[in-house]
């Protein structure tokens, strides 16, 4: 759905079926009835200006990043324009005189450090409602990653929302909400908070990503996200995964003389001793005394 489709949406108030009017009481009318049903429907349309102290936040976290450098761009954008479009809010259902907001979380944190009042179209909007035309609005905005979406649906499952309404939510079918929601359960949260947005990474590589890190310990993987944006977090995490295992290195073994006559190489599920040279003969001998060596070792062992 289009911004400007789900603003109109918004901005409009749902018409109840004809069946459903209760008929007008005689003084609603004629002239004044036709007044006052203009006046109650520029209030459902208007937009008011709002303290933004007086906004909470609703619904569930839609980005990854703080993006600080996008709410000083805004803020220095509104200081020369004002702002231009409006955001929307819902009255408070635990709060009196208090509003929670819709959409529109980033214009409203710059009006709150420019201390100016929020323009906003306030609607009545339930639960289900809000998280319905949040996602709507997340869906239509280019500036959301693969992540974050997935990261949405994520919250909406765990709420309780049934996977059509996610569909619906953020408007697209449940293959793709499948696969979202596939990359979401195999990483751990802490490491997608680590990495954080990522823009430039879109489905495939996060799929790839999960693929990756299947069975590791979230000890062992958040190290890995390193680097200055979210982005080179991302490539350094699937980049430390990407690459084959570190050769271990290698010991030399000394005969009994000191000469060297090979070397050892301990990983963490084998130990591998190449013997060369003269050493080869001692391995030719070791191999036929093998399991006297052994029984000998058991021995001591004991």
């Amino acid at each position: 759905m289009a911004r400007k489709d789900l603003l109109k949406n918004l901005m409009a108030a749902p018409p109840a079926p004809e069946d459903a009017r209760p008929p007008l009481p005689r003084s609603d009318r004629g002239a004044i009835g036709a007044v006052s049903k203009s006046i109650s429907e520029l209030k459902n349309r208007a937009i008011i200006e709002v303290p933004a102290d007086l906004i909470d936040q609703a619904g569930f976290d839609d980005r990854l990043d703080e993006d600080r450098q996008g709410i000083e761009a805004l803020m220095a954008s509104i200081r020369d324009y004002g702002q231009q479009v409006p955001v929307l809010l819902r009255h408070s259902p635990k709060i009196e005189g208090r509003y929670d907001v819709v959409f529109g979380r980033r214009r409203v944190a710059a009006m709150r450090r420019l201390g100016m009042p929020v323009k906003a179209m306030v609607r009545s909007l339930n639960d289900r409602e809000l998280v319905v035309a949040q996602g709507q609005e997340n869906s239509a905005r280019k500036d959301l990653s693969f992540i974050e979406k997935a990261n949405f649906a994520r919250q909406m499952v765990a709420a309780g929302y049934d996977r059509k309404l996610v569909c619906d939510a953020l408007s697209i079918d449940k293959t793709v909400i499948s696969r979202m929601l596939s990359v979401i359960d195999a990483l751990p949260e802490a490491l997608i908070r680590a990495i954080g947005a990522a823009p430039s990474a879109g489905r495939d590589r996060w799929l790839a990503l999960a693929q990756k890190a299947e069975g590791r310990a979230v000890a062992d993987l958040l190290p890995l996200a390193q680097g200055a944006d979210s982005d080179a977090r991302f490539a350094a995490v699937l980049g430390a995964l990407s690459a084959p295992p570190a050769r271990p290195a290698a010991q030399p073994l000394q005969a009994a003389d000191g000469r060297t006559i090979g070397q050892v190489r301990r990983g963490k599920t084998r130990t591998v001793i190449e013997l060369e040279g003269e050493g080869r003969n001692f391995a030719d001998w070791l191999v036929d005394h093998l399991a006297e060596v052994h029984r000998d070792w058991l021995e001591s062992r004991r």
